[in-house]
Order: structure tokens, then C-alpha cells, then sequence
């Protein structure tokens, strides 16, 4: 069988974006297509592969055992095939092609906007993007092409599939208040002090979030009854100096308030949440010379923390 003749790029789209929302409908509105035609590229698919690559569930549909050995394949396939026509793309515009970063928000606000100023006083025809969110967002985005590399924590080995990790440096999770806060400045926090202030969690979905979990665990710490959850900068930041909160967030996210002052750290021993901050880039994907450039300011502003 000539496969050109039966397997469309269209197919591996269609099938990569139902297999991440596990939901025709939903896959259909994110690639601006009708239910019947994705449902229709899906059977087409299945008949050139000759096994089911879907099947109900619930009220919903997940991959077959057929389906989750595809999966990794098909993403690579659409991933390669998107690298080259944005390489092109870039190269018919008289540019270089565009770099597009995604940022997890202990780097967003300090490591990669110093590493891109850094590249861009040399560099002033380069097309750059960056693309903040959190870490399971950001690497379906990288697995799809639409990115070219991740910045951030060391993601769970699962999420690791196809994916190489470049470590940075390491970086632990920070206990923080405002200045002037009734906690900061406490050379040991008061019994019930979770309980008395809102307390600003990672989210249940963040690499952080079971580190701190297993923090509390160990040191014997009663969980806060209802925190708020995010991974927010903008929102945590407001929070803590208008509203009195505790944050529980990655140090880099709050490094400049504490340098300026602005926030202090609470006692609290968060050394069991150190990890690796580092690159996470796609096995097969060749990253450009601006890509490269990037990757070698990024170690070398990590070089000169240490």
C-alpha cells in the first residue's frame, strides 16, 4: 500500500487534537472543523492504520490500547512536519524563523526575559513568541510543534515521553508574606498560623503542588482548611501585598520582591521541594541557530547566579 495515497497531515491533526481533549466536539471547535468531518477523518484514519484508534467511554470517548501506541508517532510526525514549514515560512520572509518559548512562571518573569534582552541587543532581525501557562499546557504545546522549547521545572517522568531535559539550576519552593505582614519577621511560625491568614496554593495540576503536599507531610503541618489555588504571578503577587496572604510558590517567581523587600519568607524548611529548573525540548526536534543562541544565554545567566 502507498501510504501517501490514503494518510493526509489532516488525519494526524485530527487525531492528535482528539486524542488531548478526549472529545470529538470538542476537538472539532479547536480545529475549526465540523463533528461529522472529524469523526469522519478519525474512521478514514483507522482504516489506513486497520486497528480502532477510539472508543466510547462515559458519555465521552478515550484512546484505544491501539490508539495510546499511535499517539506518540502521530505527534511526532505533525510536530516535524509543522518545525519545517515554520522554518521555511521565516526563511521566505527574509527572516530567521520565529523561536517560540513557552515560560513556566518561576522563569517568565526573571530568567527568560533577561536571557531574550540578552540575545536581542545582537540580534535585531529575530522573531521571538512566548507562551506562559502551566507545565501540562505547556507540554501538549510542545509535543504538537507549537512550541520550540519550555522553560521550567523538571516535569513528572510520565510527561517526560519524547521530550529531553537540559537542568539549569535548582530551585526550591518559597514561604512568603508581605512586609509588614503579623508573620514576617517570626523566628518560627505560630501553631494555627495557616489557619488564620488565606493561603495561596499551587495548583493540584502544578509540578510543585505534591512537593509542598510531602512538605507538610514531614514536618507535621496541618493542611490549610480552603486555600486558594493558583500559579498565578500576577494574581499571587496582588494577593499577598493587598490582602494579607501566605504564598506557597516557586522562588523565582517572587525573587525580585524579596530582594526589593516587598515580601518576606516565613521559617519554614522547604528543602525537600528543591528541583531541577531546566530546557525541555523534543527528542527529534532541531532546534534553529536563534534557538541555540538562546539556549547557550540562558546557561551562561545561570553560570554567573552560582
Amino acid at each position: 500500500m502507498r501510504l501517501s495515497a490514503h494518510l493526509k497531515l489532516r488525519h494526524l491533526e485530527v487525531f492528535v487534537e482528539v486524542a488531548r481533549q478526549t472529545s470529538v466536539t470538542q476537538a472539532a471547535e479547536a480545529l475549526g472543523m465540523t463533528q461529522p468531518a472529524v469523526t469522519r477523518a478519525l474512521r478514514e484514519l483507522e482504516a489506513v492504520c486497520g486497528k480502532p484508534l477510539v472508543e466510547r467511554h462515559g458519555r465521552g470517548i478515550r484512546l484505544s490500547p491501539y490508539g495510546e501506541m499511535f499517539r506518540h508517532h502521530a505527534g511526532r510526525s505533525l510536530a516535524l512536519a509543522r518545525d519545517g514549514v515554520a522554518m521555511l515560512q521565516g526563511l521566505d520572509a527574509g527572516e530567521g524563523p520565529q523561536l517560540r518559548i513557552g515560560a513556566l512562571p518561576t522563569v517568565s518573569a526573571t530568567l527568560v526575559p533577561d536571557a531574550l534582552a540578552q540575545l536581542e541587543a545582537g540580534m535585531g532581525r529575530s522573531r521571538f513568541s512566548v507562551t506562559t501557562g502551566d507545565n501540562q499546557y505547556l507540554l501538549d504545546q510542545l509535543r504538537r510543534g507549537d512550541l520550540d522549547l519550555v522553560v521550567g521545572r523538571l516535569p513528572a517522568p510520565e510527561r517526560m515521553v519524547g521530550i529531553d531535559f537540559e537542568p539549569l539550576f535548582h530551585e526550591r519552593v518559597a514561604v512568603v508574606v508581605a512586609t509588614g505582614h503579623p508573620l514576617a519577621g517570626s523566628s518560627h511560625l505560630p501553631e494555627g498560623a495557616l489557619q488564620s491568614s488565606p493561603v495561596l496554593m499551587p495548583s493540584p495540576g502544578s509540578i510543585i503542588r505534591p512537593l509542598v503536599e510531602h512538605m507538610f507531610l514531614e514536618q507535621g503541618l496541618m493542611m490549610p482548611q480552603a486555600p486558594i489555588e493558583t500559579v498565578s504571578a500576577t494574581f499571587g503577587r496582588r494577593f499577598v501585598l493587598d490582602h494579607g496572604a501566605v504564598w506557597f510558590i516557586s522562588q523565582g517567581v517572587v525573587q525580585a520582591d524579596l530582594a526589593a523587600g516587598a515580601m518576606q519568607q516565613l521559617p519554614l524548611d522547604t528543602t525537600s521541594t528543591q528541583g531541577p529548573v531546566g530546557l525541555c525540548i523534543r527528542s527529534e526536534h532541531q532546534l534553529s541557530a536563534t534557538g541555540a543562541r538562546f539556549c547557550s544565554c540562558l546557561r551562561g545567566l545561570c553560570s554567573l547566579s552560582e
